[in-house]
């Protein structure tokens, strides 16, 4: 499996990504907002675009795909209750599903509803797996739920599935919020010590060429993965004084996405 991260430099701070398979050269874009871009770069690569994926239905995720399918005549793939949100798909997927591309690349749909209800995540099962995905992980960081998301449906993927990952799967997330996630992470959990160990590679960093993280690396750093961390608990009981005296991990989970919303 051949992968670009291309990074857009918009005020977003987007990623889109082409996948490829290295047989035949096909490839899935995936969110190619940035079509120019995406399609630049395929031809560079001698890539040709013959799928299209789009996690979810947000404009800044969907806003290419007119001019991706103009170009290549990739056919649309989305989540299968999108169709009413997102014009011109071709295929609708659900959590199992397989993708194919080319010959030697299949990726495996995650049904991850939380920063919306029709959300796709897809895992690549490799000697080191990766997992794109979307708005609903980032790099230290969970999506928000207030543009037609839900705060219990997201605690839910991540607990019930993300959490579940291998550890050495490598993550590739919508957009680039690491440094500031990796800040909000130290303003809740200041003894972090993998996120202070972090935090200076990736201020005032290139997105372009930035570091790929780990799940492993993400449950270290990641506060939406340290819902029992004592220091987090301690630091949110300040900000959220009636939280009960042993919390479960969905009552820390809450309030850590409204803080982050906020802050």
């Amino acid at each position: 499996m051949l992968v670009e991260r291309i990074w857009t430099g918009n005020a977003y701070r987007n990623y889109n990504y082409l996948i490829a398979c290295p047989k035949t050269g096909e490839a899935l874009a995936i969110d190619p907002l940035d079509h120019e871009k995406c399609l630049a770069t395929a031809r560079v690569k001698g890539w040709q675009i013959t799928q299209l994926l789009n996690t979810h239905e947000h404009a800044d995720h969907t806003g290419g795909n007119a001019a991706v399918v103009a170009a290549t005549g990739a056919k649309v793939i989305a989540h299968h209750k999108a169709g009413g949100r997102i014009s011109g798909v071709d295929r609708g997927v659900q959590a199992g599903d397989v993708i194919k591309v080319g010959k030697a690349v299949e990726l495996e749909c995650l049904d991850t509803p939380g920063h919306t209800l029709c959300h796709i995540c897809l895992l690549a099962h490799a000697e080191q797996p990766a997992l794109f995905s979307g708005d609903t992980l980032f790099n230290a960081g969970a999506g928000n739920t207030h543009n037609g998301g839900d705060t219990s449906a997201l605690y839910r993927t991540f607990a019930e599935q993300l959490a579940k990952l291998p550890g050495n799967t490598r993550l590739y997330p919508g957009h680039d919020y690491i440094e500031t996630n990796l800040k909000f992470t130290l303003s809740r959990e200041p003894d972090n010590a993998a996120a202070q160990a972090l935090l200076p590679s990736v201020t005032g960093h290139d997105p372009a060429s930035s570091v790929v993280t780990t799940l492993a690396q993400e449950h270290a750093h990641n506060t939406f993965f340290r819902l029992d961390s004592a220091s987090v608990i301690a630091g949110l009981r300040e900000a959220v004084p009636e939280l009960p005296a042993k919390p479960d991990a969905q009552t820390v989970f809450r309030p850590l996405s409204e803080l982050r919303t906020k802050w």
